[in-house]
């Protein structure tokens, strides 16, 4: 199994000291979601930024690529998605560590969409959290584990997304709170299936207290941002 690649934007200053990976969504590709990385150099000199490409191709459009099948927005078929593609992200997040010589606490996950259904379910069961998990116009495929990490999470959405409705992300919310996750979110007004500027220098502001280790929880909470 070949490992995943993609676009890459080095630290602005020195060695990397963090590891941003960002997963983007259904029907496209790694430099789809590089271009959010400039955004955030400012907050994050010392960050580095990689956007693998999913490694199959959506059917009917060859230049847009897929981490699992979609053929409906049905919880149960993104659970199963997101468990048969885990396995392959994972081994890219420690290959990257590995070849930036970071610690898995030094590692954020972003996604968009489907990504962030990824970025969620796997941040949500590594062995050691990563330091915060953005999901931008998502969906929690499935329940949190039990007794599993608890990294702070930001998820943003737009109240007109007809892709996933915006339900969604209050049900991740919600169920997220409720496990005891610390969870935030944004509501952009107007938006549809993307991402709003507010939502964007937000995610910017949220990794850099995450690695700052300013997001830490004692306990339960779910708020608006």
């Amino acid at each position: 199994m070949a490992l995943l690649s993609g676009p890459r934007l080095d630290p602005r200053k020195g060695p990397a000291t963090q590891l941003v990976v960002l997963l983007h969504g259904y029907g496209a590709d790694g430099n789809d979601l590089i271009g959010l990385a400039p955004h955030w150099q400012d907050l994050l000199p010392g960050a580095a930024f990689v956007a693998p490409h999913a490694p199959d191709p959506v059917p009917g459009a060859p230049s847009g690529f897929q981490w699992f099948p979609i053929s409906r927005i049905d919880p149960r078929e993104m659970q199963q998605g997101v468990i048969a593609a885990a396995p392959r992200i994972e081994a890219f997040l420690e290959a990257e560590l590995a070849r930036l010589n970071l610690p898995p606490e030094k590692l954020a996950l972003v996604g968009f969409s489907q990504g962030a259904m990824l970025s969620l379910h796997l941040g949500l069961r590594r062995a050691i959290p990563p330091a915060a998990i953005v999901g931008f116009s998502g969906l929690l495929a499935g329940p949190p584990p039990a007794n599993g990490p608890t990294p702070p999470i930001l998820l943003t959405h737009g109240d007109a997304d007809t892709v996933i409705p915006v339900g969604a992300m209050f049900a991740a919310a919600g169920a997220l709170g409720k496990a005891g996750l610390p969870v935030q979110w944004h509501l952009a007004p107007g938006m549809a299936h993307g991402i709003d500027p507010d939502g964007l220098a937000l995610a910017g502001l949220f990794l850099a207290l995450a690695f700052g280790g300013r997001l830490k929880a004692d306990g339960p909470f779910s708020s608006p941002l």
